[in-house]
């Protein structure tokens, strides 16, 4: 039998480092047998610029490796390739580890999820992985709506996520985090670019790259609507905002953290992180493919001393 090798760049626990096994990907969801075929390289794969083949790989992989009954999200939202979710969260539970001395499970663990859209596949992910619990918090109504059917569909999602709408805009953590409440990370990954115009171009970008030809409809392989892709003043913007009102919370999380796409980004984030008095700061890069980021993690606490969760 012919042996695959590990795909570069991925976390050890990932369970996606060697790759799809579509075999039994369409063992468990034969609906999606029809968007496989052989590429160019004589591999099975999908046409990932096709947005009903990648949503129907979700489901796959959700129900396969995580037992997803039920997903699904509106057409023309984002469509995330669960592989790369899959390490932000598996680098959580290592940051995690260091303080706690071990990775740690069960619900008493809880996570904030900024903007967990109507996917929800960080907390599935988390869930799933590690049985932590999740807060997903959103601004969109509809995602709301689609991430709460896709709890109540599941029973081992129904008593570890809880979701709530954002509503105003400037706020992140504000309107999200109740007095008293306590996380032991919050997580974010923003919108990266400023405009709509700025967003097509990226969409354009992506499509000649998967189908290698120009086209002058293009369809984001993985979607997303408006607030899931731009936000004025883009990913530093949003960033920036996020860090200042994280002092207002420095005690009620052990740590904050969000996935930085563009590195020019990362010198005046980590200057505002001094500015505000961040007490740790940690970067961890992610590598898969031609896909290049990184996740920044700041805490107010002195964390030399690993600590017992209670």
């Amino acid at each position: 039998m012919k042996k695959i090798p590990e795909k570069k760049g991925f976390h050890p626990r990932n369970k996606f480092k060697f790759g799809y096994d579509f075999e039994q990907l369409i063992s468990t969801t034969p609906t999606l047998k029809e968007f496989v075929s052989i590429n160019k390289f004589g591999n099975e794969s999908i046409d990932f610029s096709n947005p009903k083949a990648v949503k129907s790989l979700n489901a796959a992989l959700l129900k396969t490796y995580y037992d997803i009954d039920y997903w699904d999200i509106p057409k023309g939202f984002l469509c995330p390739p669960i592989p790369g979710r899959a390490e932000y969260i598996h680098h959580i539970a290592d940051v995690l580890s260091e303080v706690y001395g071990e990775i740690p499970t069960g619900k008493k663990i809880k996570i904030l999820d900024i903007g967990t859209g109507s996917n929800l596949i960080y907390p599935i992910i988390g869930v799933s992985e590690y049985g932590w619990q999740f807060l997903g918090s959103e601004i969109d109504s509809q995602s709301i709506k689609w991430a709460d059917k896709i709890v109540k569909s599941n029973i081992s999602l129904k008593d570890l996520i809880e979701l709530r709408i954002q509503s105003s805009k400037r706020n992140i953590f504000k309107n999200i985090i109740k007095e008293g409440e306590y996380f032991d990370m919050t997580m974010c990954n923003p919108p990266f670019h400023s405009s709509k115009a700025e967003a097509t171009k990226g969409t354009i970008r992506k499509v000649k790259n998967l189908k290698n030809e120009i086209t002058s409809k293009p369809t984001l392989n993985f979607g997303g609507v408006n607030n899931e892709l731009w936000c004025e003043g883009g990913e530093l913007a949003f960033i920036t905002n996020m860090i200042y009102e994280s002092v207002h919370f420095k005690t009620q999380s052990l740590w904050f953290s969000t996935l930085v796409s563009k590195k020019e980004n990362l010198k005046p984030i980590y200057n505002l992180l001094k500015k505000v008095g961040a007490v740790e700061v940690k970067t961890i890069n992610q590598e898969q493919g031609n896909k290049i980021s990184r996740l920044v993690f700041w805490s107010f606490k002195d964390l030399k001393t690993p600590v017992i969760k209670q």
